[in-house]
């Protein structure tokens, strides 16, 4: 039996249980039962929140980037120098990485859903990260020459993660950020139009 919770915390909890279960099993592999099951309540309860599997999966997109957004552009605000904000926002991906490989493996894992919809949430997700990242470029280029550094960024940070998650190796959030922010820096301190 679940405690009463208010509407709002249950769906939270509920969330953050969908996380595991969709990383652990693929969109695919999980279902309603499953999240219910894990969470503690029943699939009525699971349907008060959430209209489908996919309407859940798409919330916990949208709830995941969200998590990871705002891990970034708290450690990079106020920061006054373009290398300290690069520093401090492989950092905090790093360490969003490493406290929640689940989040992590639920956007860019290789049992994520691949259907137009969660592709394109994705795409958001990334595009958004990279929009962030853009203004952070102390480089004397177009806007366009910058947005595709940005993206190079985000796929550097995503590759790297990919391939500690997945082989489930761990690692220091803060020495790797560093490491791969001295990568970084190293290019961006090279570039021009």
């Amino acid at each position: 039996m679940s405690i009463r919770l208010a509407a709002p915390a249950r769906r939270e909890q509920i969330l953050d249980v969908a996380v595991e279960v969709f990383a652990r099993n693929g969109f695919h592999g999980a279902s309603m039962n499953d999240v219910a099951e894990a969470a503690g309540v029943t699939k009525p309860v699971l349907y008060q929140h959430f209209d489908s599997k996919q309407d859940l999966y798409m919330a916990l997109l949208d709830e995941v980037g969200n998590r990871l957004l705002t891990a970034i552009a708290k450690a990079t605000a106020g920061v006054a120098s373009g290398r300290q904000q690069t520093e401090q926002g492989f950092r905090a991906y790093f360490q969003w990485v490493a406290d929640d490989h689940a989040a992590f493996l639920l956007l860019f894992g290789s049992r994520a859903s691949r259907d137009e919809e969660s592709t394109q949430a994705i795409r958001r997700i990334t595009a958004g990260a990279a929009d962030a990242i853009a203004p952070l470029i102390a480089a004397n280029i177009s806007g366009d020459h910058r947005r595709t550094l940005a993206h190079g960024l985000v796929g550097l940070a995503e590759g790297v993660s990919r391939r500690l998650v997945e082989q489930g190796q761990s690692f220091d959030p803060l020495v790797l950020g560093q490491q791969v922010a001295d990568l970084a820096w190293a290019g961006l301190r090279a570039v021009h139009d």
